[in-house]
């Protein structure tokens, strides 16, 4: 009899060992449970901590209530301005509705995906593509707001909505860079004249200062020649005024001395010589002469005719009939 007792009760606390083992659960503090029985939803949601359900009877499905993050393929579109980019995004979303998220959705991560990459694709035609590479955080606010709505009803609340990427194509990429290097030229050569413009007041300046005092114009020489000289790697050729070398020199010669004008001056100069005969003994031959005719007998002279030019005789018979 005892027997039978100590069997009994052994096998009443197996059983419960056993039944304790199949309806315990344990819930993680970043997930919560939803108990379904007999497929119906129950009310309570488990939250984190120990837990137990009815073994066959209930069944437990945990839900993560972390941060997920999502990233949004490429989508290819084209802008209000009719450029063709691929744009990449990446979303982030968090469950604050367990039993929503199970009931009201089939796959609340493969909604939110396929719900980003169209709101993506219909921010990429609403847009233009100057606000697609400056103007990202109204576009990121545009597409959460567009999330959003939608998803609140599937029990999942969006963090937030970022543009990774936004590619291009190389002959818009190399017209950005030519419109960019163009804008650059332009602000450069707008200094450049600004500063002419500056320089020219400053020396017009300094042309009037000089114009007083002309010896400012040659220390302003001077010292351009002392910054020239100062390198030692190049030669410097200075023109020197014909006046200044012939000041020099007639400062260098004597007071009593007269100058080289005045002396040319009363040079004396010699009477010409006449022409002597080197032998005076000899007889000198006599020249023929020459009776020239009188310029009165020759109006006289009938006039000639105009001279022709002398050639060979024409042919009085062509050559191709005396053939």
């Amino acid at each position: 009899m005892l027997e039978e007792l100590l069997t009994a009760v052994a096998a009443a606390g197996t059983a419960a060992v056993v039944y304790a083992a199949a309806a315990a659960r344990v819930v993680k503090q970043y997930e919560r449970g939803v108990v379904f029985r007999f497929g119906r939803l129950l009310s309570d949601v488990r939250q984190p901590g120990f837990t137990m359900i009815v073994p066959v009877v209930d069944r437990l499905h945990k839900v993560n209530l972390q941060i997920v993050t999502l990233p949004v393929p490429a989508q290819e579109g084209i802008t209000r301005d009719n450029v063709t980019v691929r744009v990449d995004a990446v979303v982030y979303f968090k469950v604050v509705d367990a039993a929503d998220a199970l009931v009201r959705v089939e796959d609340y991560r493969f909604a939110v995906s396929q719900m980003a990459q169209t709101s993506l694709r219909s921010i990429i035609g609403k847009s233009d593509l100057d606000d697609l590479l400056s103007n990202r955080e109204k576009l990121n606010q545009g597409l959460e707001l567009m999330l959003d709505s939608p998803a609140m009803g599937w029990g999942v609340a969006i963090d937030r909505v970022e543009i990774k990427d936004v590619s291009l194509p190389e002959t818009m990429k190399r017209s950005m860079a030519r419109q960019a290097e163009a804008d650059r030229e332009r602000r450069a050569r707008l200094i450049n004249a600004d500063a002419e413009l500056q320089a020219s007041k400053k020396l017009s300046e300094a042309a009037a200062v000089m114009s007083e005092q002309p010896a400012a114009l040659q220390l302003r020489l001077l010292q351009t020649v002392m910054a020239v000289s100062a390198e030692k790697n190049s030669t410097l050729v200075l023109p020197i005024p014909v006046e200044l070398l012939r000041f020099l020199e007639r400062a260098a010669q004597p007071q009593g001395s007269a100058s080289s004008e005045d002396a040319e001056a009363h040079v004396p100069v010699a009477p010409p010589e006449t022409f002597q005969d080197p032998l005076p003994g000899l007889p000198e031959e006599p020249r023929p002469t020459r009776d020239l005719p009188d310029l009165a007998d020759l109006a006289d002279l009938p006039e000639l005719p105009d001279a022709t030019v002398a050639g060979p005789p024409a042919d009085p018979v062509p050559r191709d009939e005396a053939a």
